[in-house]
């Protein structure tokens, strides 16, 4: 990974907490850290409440419902994600698709770190339950995914133009390597293996499968 990369990465985990937030910011940085903890169910506005040191009155004022925080917090995790991604693809630049490939995986890892209770939230089966009755909660986390995987089929499309990538679908490539990087940051969201134990290797099985030897 570019020098450029880790300060990108080192500068947004290490800013400082903001000051002056509002009570709102208050309960949905509480609400993150209690779902993505505990999950949807288990999660009370009680819990809130004492955490924050609103009254539930004032957490119902601005959310109707748990419901209504946890899609409030799951849309802000959205555009947190996709908002990083779009930044760093603007201030990075690349020989070619396949070293954009493995910029986007190390990146990927590195933010997964970063926004730790975000990806844990996103990793709970809870969000994928409330998607099958909830149109809302299915918008935004198809929006966080096709994003994520997006970025991969872009790298694969210049890569196969400048000839970095062999010829293949490229829709298809995308999915599965976004599938072994996701794979790979649930392990450490879960706390089952470090990340970085097994990222050469994922990066050289990735490279294997991509890369153009003809060229």
């Amino acid at each position: 990974m570019s020098e450029t990369h880790w300060t990108f990465l080192n500068v947004m985990k290490n800013r400082p907490p903001e000051k002056g937030i509002s009570r709102k910011e208050a309960i949905l940085t509480a609400g993150t850290r209690l779902f993505a903890e505990k999950g949807f169910k288990d999660t009370s506005m009680a819990e809130v409440s004492r955490i924050t040191g609103a009254a539930e009155g004032t957490i119902f004022y601005h959310f109707k419902s748990k419901e209504e925080l946890f899609l409030t917090i799951l849309e802000k995790v959205k555009e947190d994600i996709i908002r990083e991604f779009e930044k760093y693809s603007k201030e990075t630049r690349f020989e070619n698709g396949l070293e954009m490939i493995e910029g986007a995986i190390t990146f990927y890892v590195q933010l997964s770190s970063a926004m730790e209770n975000r990806f844990l939230l996103l990793h709970r089966h809870d969000a994928y339950e409330l998607a099958k009755g909830n149109a809302t909660c299915r918008r935004h986390l198809e929006a966080i995914y096709e994003c994520l995987v997006d970025i991969f089929e872009q790298g694969v499309l210049i890569g196969q133009k400048d000839g970095s990538i062999r010829d293949m679908p490229a829709r298809k490539a995308a999915l599965i390597i976004f599938s072994m990087v996701d794979a790979l940051v649930r392990f450490d969201t879960y706390n089952l293996y470090e990340a970085g134990g097994l990222y050469n290797e994922l990066m050289e099985s990735c490279r294997r499968m991509l890369e153009n030897r003809e060229s």
